[in-house]
């Protein structure tokens, strides 16, 4: 009796051994297992919006710039900083506090993934109303109208205005999870397959939308954020802001003219921004300010609140 005892503590003890030593052979990916999501970054809101999509509960998605604050100029926090030294991947969108923090990121996490998620998308130039005075046509980058502009003025990185530019940034999204998370690459797949219908449902929405505007398709904003939506939809949009600065006395005095030629009575202004200029031409205009936030969280219902915003306000 006391020799079957000690057979099975032994058999007990080999069992607690041979469990112990699981965590040994097993892969990394097996051992973080379903529930454990894989902690990424993105800089920008609408980016949570798209790794959210596609990567699911499999995802923890920190974003660098706050709600309200400008990615042109913004500073992370240290709590930011920390979460990010954590992050198996970083996804880019092309904003500029990126140049200088993608190098001081590697540094931090040198294991880290850097995903350029607007890999394949011909960037436009930023306009500027001058371009639109003078009618010189949609700033495509490279494009004959203003490639000798092409080194002075810096490329517009608001591409996820754009439905169809989405469709690509979702693309890059899929195939960085799946080399990432290689054992979960189906259910992204899936997941990617339902955000490709919803952008699809979206695009045709917004025709819909801005159906039947023919030569009416002019709309002034003060930061130039919509040119991608505009292209997408064959609208175009006459900014105030020029190259990051406030438009000079002068300057403001003919978009002013020229707004009052078409008959605008509609200035779109962004939160992040200060609505000083546009508030000036709308009183000498006769019109209002609205704003149209291109850094929204939830991506799909904003653009379309933007582009019913749009609809009458086409001239």
């Amino acid at each position: 009796m006391n020799l079957e005892k000690r057979r099975r503590s032994l058999i007990i003890k080999g069992l607690a051994m041979a469990l112990c030593l699981i965590p040994l052979i097993c892969p990394l990916s097996t051992l973080a297992g379903a529930d454990t999501p894989y902690p990424v970054t993105v800089s920008i809101l609408p980016q949570r919006y798209f790794v959210e999509k596609i990567g699911g509960e499999r995802v923890k998605v920190t974003v660098m710039v706050l709600p309200g604050a400008n990615p042109a100029t913004y500073e992370p926090r240290p709590s930011q900083l920390v979460a990010l030294s954590k992050s198996r991947a970083y996804f880019t969108i092309g904003v500029p506090f990126e140049r200088v923090w993608l190098k001081r990121v590697a540094r931090m996490n040198p294991g880290i993934q850097i995903v350029r998620t607007e890999r394949g998308i011909e960037r436009r130039m930023m306009e500027t109303y001058e371009d639109v005075l003078l009618d010189k046509g949609p700033p495509w980058a490279g494009g004959s109208a203003k490639k000798e502009r092409k080194e002075e003025v810096s490329l517009d990185p608001h591409v996820w205005t754009s439905p169809p530019f989405v469709m690509l940034l979702g693309r890059n999204i899929l195939m960085a999870l799946s080399y990432i998370d290689p054992e979960h690459r189906h259910e992204y797949e899936e997941n990617f397959e339902r955000f490709q219908m919803e952008v699809v449902r979206l695009d045709r929405e917004i025709r819909d939308i801005l159906s039947g505007i023919g030569k009416n398709n002019r709309f002034m904003v003060f930061h130039p954020a919509w040119g991608y939506f505009a292209d997408a939809y064959g609208l175009r949009q006459i900014p105030v802001e020029i190259e990051g600065k406030e438009p000079k006395p002068g300057q403001l005095q003919a978009i002013i003219q020229y707004a009052k030629g078409l008959g605008i009575k509609r200035i779109f202004a962004q939160p992040q921004f200060s609505a000083r200029s546009p508030e000036v031409i709308a009183r000498a205009i006769g019109g209002e300010v609205f704003f149209a936030d291109p850094l929204a969280l939830d991506w799909a219902r904003n653009l379309k609140q933007v582009a019913r915003q749009i609809r009458p306000a086409l001239r």
